[in-house]
């Protein structure tokens, strides 16, 4: 590899901008040959997605797609961006661990408690061994820098919920799929626009992108042989990534003196973090709070999820992941154009926006079914 970029600086060619197409390039490929073999294998021997109670789709479909997301993210990672892993000692051995979880409960369904605990230590591998951690709030709720206990306690229920909301978001065609691809591509002309010292970062988003727009062929396939969800390894492995961008990404504007290392400051870089994620925290918080108002679990499965209620207004998958994420993207530049504002309205304003958009079929229904009443 050192000689190449060798070669290449003789030439004039970046390096960087090399890696990035090559990233790309074979995320893309690896992603898109590996699931037709999938596919097969798992009709063969019968490891396919029960329709369920909250199941939007009526017949059995291969849901161990994720495995090839984390194939392609692994092998593109360690070559192109291999830096992340020196930098980051325990993240491939976290992925693992997750491949592991994910696997095991697309195929025998492990017990809540089981995968919990296994999100656990994957957060903390991360959170301690790696030092990724949220530590400071930038004045949120008058919170600035956090202490290393409350730190490492908030980030693993940081991680954990982020992993959980991707999940929970990936109840229909395209959705999970298509807002990783958003965030993964804001994260990365985030980090592009840092400067050269993350482009390390910025790579890991391109193979994200790469191998996301590879598996969507497939999920948004309107063909039975060839259709495919990404089922627990993949959201896990997706919440678990676009956690670790976020973090990294706060990180980055904290004001301290390391040597070689460029200063930023942006006040509201949390805001901004919880604003590109928003969908899967508004759509889990909103889940939970119905289900505690009604007296039940907030683990029991139900219909309240966003992309639920949009089905309900005989919108297709299609469009209903392409009106969520369009919704929760105009969030994202309402938080852009005001970064500069006061960081706790910024963020009362976004998390207004965002339960807005989680209520907003809700109304329509409302409006519809009073529409019916009075004509009749």
């Amino acid at each position: 590899m050192k000689n190449f970029e060798l070669f290449l600086n003789e030439t004039g060619i970046s390096i960087f901008y090399v890696k990035v197409g090559l990233g790309f390039l074979s995320s893309f490929l690896i992603t898109f040959f590996s699931i037709p073999t999938i596919i097969k294998i798992s009709k063969r021997k019968n490891l396919m997605d029960e329709p369920g109670v909250r199941s939007s789709h009526l017949r059995k479909i291969p849901n161990l797609g994720g495995i090839a997301m984390f194939y392609s993210i692994g092998v593109c990672t360690s070559i192109f961006a291999y830096e992340i892993f020196d930098l980051y000692k325990f993240l491939f051995a976290s992925l693992i661990i997750l491949l592991y979880v994910g696997i095991m409960d697309d195929i025998v369904v492990m017990r809540a408690y089981k995968k919990l605990v296994a999100q656990i230590i994957v957060s903390a591998f991360i959170v301690i061994g790696s030092d990724v951690r949220i530590r400071n709030l930038f004045g949120i709720f008058g919170v600035y820098e956090i202490h290393y206990f409350v730190s490492v306690i908030f980030t693993i229920l940081t991680f954990i919920i982020l992993i959980n909301a991707f999940n929970l978001i990936d109840g229909i065609d395209g959705l999970a799929g298509g807002y990783s691809l958003i965030s993964s591509a804001l994260f990365g002309i985030s980090y592009f626009r840092l400067g050269e010292y993350n482009y390390p970062l910025v790579i890991l988003s391109v193979v994200l992108i790469g191998s996301v727009l590879a598996f969507l062929y497939y999920n948004l396939s309107n063909l039975r042989a060839t259709k495919i969800f990404m089922g627990d390894t993949g959201s896990m492995l997706l919440g678990f990534l676009l956690a670790f961008t976020c973090i990294c990404f706060i990180d980055i504007f904290i004001d301290r003196n390391v040597v070689n290392v460029p200063r930023y400051h942006l006040k509201s870089a949390p805001v901004v973090a919880v604003a590109i994620l928003i969908l899967p925290i508004v759509d889990t918080l909103n889940v939970i709070i119905i289900r505690l108002w009604n007296k039940k679990s907030p683990f029991e499965a139900d219909k309240n999820h966003i992309h639920h209620k949009l089905l309900k207004l005989d919108l297709t998958h299609r469009r209903s992941s392409f009106y969520i994420i369009c919704y929760y993207l105009f969030i994202v530049i309402i938080t852009y154009c005001f970064r500069h504002i006061n960081v706790n309205l910024l963020l009362a304003v976004i998390l207004f926006l965002g339960f807005l958009g989680a209520y907003i079929p809700d109304i329509i229904i409302m409006l519809r079914n009073n529409k019916l009443k009075t004509e009749n």
